[in-house]
């Protein structure tokens, strides 16, 4: 059936906006949105993203600008982008305060301590940020030892979405260690939705840390990764099972994840699970599913698969297997 325009739509469209704007709202009252909508504010994603990005800046300032550095205005161009960093993060640590904290007796009512300590903890994030750097560092050094088709740390810098996500990664984690609540998952679950990298903030990871190709890596809460240690497409760190309490509840705050020592390479679609040592050393083939603790130094792998040929007649028969 053809419908009747004006200006581009239906032209009785305009009758159905009252109706469905009552329906919307309807839904609201049902799930809290009203009374939630000023008493708890939450961090704002496009705002979360820009942060994100302006560290980056930060961070690489020869990498990610628009402006042409030199020794004369780069501290002018640091200075500046610290200043626009720490009204942004501040504000979003603020919010994240806000939304788990209910001030008493008022409800759901933002105390006012909330506002002080985001300006506070953007304080001591962003004087992490030398340190910061120089795990980065490492980190893009361990890619280009680790790939032979890497052609310079540029590449790797620009490109690469393991490091993307470790980038993101470092950042949220310091927020996480600093108990800012909300926040660091916003941004590495961005990070994984840009790169198909699933790192938790709340994971710990070492020294000169490579992913390499990086798509469906997973990396749980309590995962503990040493120095050192390479890892490519597909792996798992994951949890092999979720203990519950009396109540039937999972019950949070518990090691469930794998600890991952020095020195340990893991091939891609590798899936470790549990609280269990892979030791110094060790090296995990592909394919390989672990639940128990490796021993410093050993090496697994899946015994070789028999692959079976069909050999059909143009008829389309199957006429024998090899």
């Amino acid at each position: 059936m053809d419908l009747k325009e004006k200006n581009g739509r239906p032209e009785d469209f305009e009758r159905h906006i009252p109706e469905i704007v009552d329906e919307v709202l309807k839904s609201y009252e049902q799930h809290g949105v009203l009374d939630n909508l000023t008493s708890r504010p939450m961090p704002a994603l496009p705002q979360v993203i820009t942060i994100l990005a302006d560290l980056q800046s930060v961070l690489f300032p020869q990498h990610f600008n628009t402006r042409k550095l030199d020794r004369k205005n780069i501290s002018y161009y640091i200075g500046d982008k610290i200043d626009m960093i720490f009204a942004a993060l501040s504000e979003q640590i603020s919010r994240s305060f806000q939304h788990e904290c209910p001030a008493p007796g008022k409800g759901h009512e933002p105390c006012d301590s909330c506002k002080g300590r985001g300006e506070g903890e953007a304080i001591a994030f962003l004087r992490k940020v030398p340190a910061l750097r120089e795990m980065l560092a490492n980190d893009v050094q361990a890619a280009y030892d680790g790939d032979p088709a890497a052609r310079s740390f540029d590449e790797i810098i620009f490109s690469y979405p393991g490091l993307r996500a470790i980038i993101t990664y470092r950042i949220a984690h310091e927020l996480h260690v600093q108990s800012v609540p909300l926040l660091p998952r916003i941004m590495t679950e961005y990070a994984h939705s840009v790169t198909g990298v699933d790192i938790h903030p709340g994971a710990t990871i070492g020294r000169s840390f490579f992913i390499d190709h990086g798509t469906g890596v997973v990396i749980g809460e309590t995962s503990q990764i040493g120095n050192n240690v390479k890892i490519y497409q597909g792996v798992t760190l994951g949890a092999l099972s979720f203990p519950k309490g009396d109540d039937g509840k999972i019950i949070r705050g518990q090691k469930r994840h794998p600890t991952i020592e020095d020195d340990v390479t893991i091939y891609s679609g590798a899936t470790i699970l549990g609280p269990r040592t892979v030791g110094k050393g060790a090296v995990i083939g592909g394919n390989v599913w672990l639940t128990g603790a490796i021993p410093p130094g050993t090496k697994v792998v899946i015994d070789k698969p028999r692959l079976v040929y069909e050999i059909t007649s143009r008829d389309g028969a199957l006429d024998y297997q090899i």
